[in-house]
């Protein structure tokens, strides 16, 4: 939510502070006249060279101006403390019109100057009244600045303002979440879901909002009646398998992605990963098999494998492995290894275990050496 808030409506604004003026001396260059044209057509680099060649030292050097045309050049930059600087001049030397002081407020939120973007905007005055996007930037820089209560209260007196503006309540549900309101939220969002034509988006917004809050039973009754409302949505279906993983209910979020991954391959090792944390590593090793990506599979499959105890078949996968060339991978190094080990072949599993050099995998590659050692002295231990 800390991004720039874009003042949409300033567009028409600026053209009355850059408007153009008759020239007093037709045979000198008004610099500023040309500074403000070419601000007008969007011609950067001519406006700033045309603000440089303004002699500040002539008697009717328009100080003011000069201010707010530099300022007005530095925010098209994107350089805003430099847009700072030179409206905070311009408002030194007198009243300015209020679209600049919302390109103030604009450039402060941008730099992270909360309070300077709430003055700003009160100094814009009775001008921005109309401009749903002052409000959301006021509130905002509240919030940033702890000031809940405020934020909220601006949000309530916008949506006032602008009843057929669903935006406020929207930013007023997630302030609520963030605050641990969370049955208050949800409440408020049952009614904006309700009242407003919401999309999925909108769901899985507020479903993702309450999930990283810890709610996760209001997130999921969120996201189960989105499901049900948009049963084809992929993004519903993520995020509501999502949040049955942050529950740990894995055999059903399993199950939802096992059905996302029917159409889109690349989520099948999550859905065969999902399936092996819920206990079903034969179904997982099922899943595996449809994986397109070799080297995901192989990975995967490996791992599976031992898990399953089944070595010989994991001592087998060595060729493949070479093949798609993941042996460089200490943890597939040290897989094969155990494989190998436990199916005997002790000097095999020493050439992977010599390339391991990962301390947490050096230290096991040493357990795994110390038990080789012990089954060469007495094989009858290890059968």
């Amino acid at each position: 939510m800390k991004k720039l808030l874009l003042i949409t409506v300033l567009t028409g604004l600026t053209s009355t502070v850059i408007a153009t003026e008759k020239q007093d001396n037709n045979d000198e260059v008004n610099y500023l006249e040309l500074a403000s044209l070419m601000l007008k057509d969007n011609n950067l680099e001519r406006a700033e060279f045309a603000l440089s060649q303004v002699n500040q030292q002539a008697e009717a050097f328009d100080q003011q101006r000069f201010h707010v045309l530099t300022g007005l050049l530095q925010v098209r930059k994107n350089d805003h403390q430099a847009a700072i600087d030179a409206f905070l001049a311009a408002k030194k030397l007198g009243e300015v019109d209020s679209v600049i002081d919302v390109y103030l407020a604009q450039s402060a939120f941008a730099t992270e100057q909360y309070p300077l973007t709430i003055d700003a905007l009160n100094s814009a005055g009775q001008a921005v009244e109309r401009i749903p996007s002052v409000y959301h930037m006021r509130g905002q820089a509240h919030w940033l600045l702890k000031q809940y209560e405020v934020a909220l209260a601006v949000m309530d007196q916008a949506s006032l303002i602008f009843p057929d503006d669903a935006s406020f309540t929207r930013r007023k549900i997630f302030y609520l979440i963030e605050l641990g309101m969370n049955s208050t939220a949800a409440e408020l969002g049952q009614q904006y879901l309700e009242q407003q034509q919401a999309d999925a988006s909108d769901y899985v917004a507020i479903g993702n909002a309450l999930r990283a809050s810890g709610n996760l039973i209001l997130a999921l009754r969120f996201l189960e009646r989105a499901k049900l409302k948009f049963p084809s949505d992929p993004d519903v279906s993520k995020a509501l398998a999502a949040t049955y993983i942050s529950n740990q209910s894995y055999n059903t979020a399993a199950k939802i992605v096992h059905q996302l991954a029917l159409i889109d391959n690349e989520l099948m090792s999550e859905a065969a990963e999902l399936y092996r944390r819920s206990g079903q590593r034969h179904l997982a090793l099922t899943l595996n098999s449809l994986i397109e990506n070799q080297e995901q599979k192989l990975k995967q499959r490996l791992g599976l494998l031992i898990e399953l105890e089944n070595y010989e078949q994991a001592a087998n996968m060595e060729e493949d492995i070479k093949r798609v060339r993941i042996d460089d991978d200490e943890n597939i190094l040290y897989a094969m290894a155990y494989a190998l080990f436990k199916v005997g072949d002790y000097d095999q599993a020493e050439n992977y275990l010599s390339r391991i050099t990962d301390s947490q995998l050096f230290q096991k590659a040493v357990e795994v050496r110390k038990i080789m050692a012990d089954c060469a002295d007495e094989p009858w231990r290890c059968r």
